[in-house]
């Protein structure tokens, strides 16, 4: 069966999802062939594409590499499905980006487990964090995850507490030399950035309403899941897991607190909800559920993607 395919990490698993994330991103983007008039909009679809898949992979080492799944391809393969559920991201350059520079800080925050080198991964990590600020201010809230891992691992030496704080003077520093080079004015942009929205109206017809209300169910299932079974996991691994789920929901935050509020917005939650959905999937449990679980997403994420384009 399908879940047989992925249930080792093998560079055919690995090609198999590449093909299939270009196969869907390629359909995208040949709704609207007008960037091929261009070299550089070219570029920038290939680079949009690499970022997506050096993500993926990104995700997948997060999980693996911190004993938080066994050695799958499931990762990946959820984070294409969950993906699939907002097609217009594919088209959102600042989103990825912000969104690849989360899930570096993401991987230095869940790797503060060994305390080894803890100050090098809190600086990192809070430098990708206003990085990733520049391109959608409100993942600048993803320092919360920074300040949680310190409680969880080095609250005592109060350097650690300071260094966040250097990290965004760094990042300002740098942010004012370039905008000073090009000429732009920097207040405007960081007023536009800090506007905020509570208003999830934005819906533009029933399609995307159907893909946020199936994307939310299955979210809560997996989040039910792990605070379920969170308890059977080895106590050595609780905080790694608690900084996921954190993670999950400060990617929610950023969603609801953002001005020109799409579904979008909801790419920083989706690293975080597959390696919550590949750690269900990885229980003890009878063959079937498994299969009925990744069935159903599969056929969820197709009608979601196809009804949206």
């Amino acid at each position: 069966m399908i879940t047989s395919v992925f249930r080792k990490s093998t560079p055919l698993n690995f090609s198999m999802v590449v093909i299939l994330m270009l196969v869907f991103f390629s359909i995208f983007q040949f709704q609207d062939l007008s960037f091929t008039n261009s070299t550089f909009s070219i570029l920038n679809k290939v680079g949009l594409f690499c970022l997506l898949i050096i993500s993926m992979f990104i995700s997948s080492f997060i999980a693996k590499r911190n004993g938080l799944t066994r050695d799958s391809a499931f990762t990946i393969f959820f984070y294409l499905l969950f993906l699939l559920f907002f097609p217009s991201v594919l088209n959102n350059a600042n989103l990825i980006i912000a969104n690849f520079f989360i899930l570096l800080a993401i991987r230095r925050l869940v790797s503060l487990q060994s305390l080894k080198t803890s100050k090098e991964k809190i600086f990192d990590a809070s430098f990708c964090i206003f990085v990733a600020a520049l391109f959608h201010f409100w993942s600048i809230l993803f320092i919360l995850l920074v300040f949680i891992s310190i409680i969880l691992h080095v609250a005592r030496d109060y350097r650690n507490w300071i260094l966040p704080f250097i990290a965004l003077l760094s990042v300002l520093i740098l942010f004012l030399i370039f905008t000073t080079y090009f000429d732009i004015n920097s207040l405007e942009l960081l007023f536009k950035g800090v506007q905020t929205n509570f208003e999830i109206d934005y819906f533009t017809n029933y399609y995307q309403n159907g893909a946020f209300s199936i994307f939310a169910t299955i979210a809560l299932f997996f989040i039910v899941s792990i605070f379920i079974t969170l308890s059977s996991k080895p106590q050595l691994l609780h905080t790694s897991y608690k900084k996921i789920i954190a993670s999950f929901f400060i990617g929610i935050l950023v969603f609801v607190v953002s001005a020109n509020k799409s579904s979008d917005l909801l790419i920083f939650t989706i690293a975080p909800l597959s390696i919550l959905a590949t750690t269900h999937i990885e229980m003890p449990q009878l063959k079937l559920n498994q299969e009925l679980v990744f069935y159903s997403l599969i056929v969820c994420s197709m009608f979601a993607f196809f009804s949206q384009l």
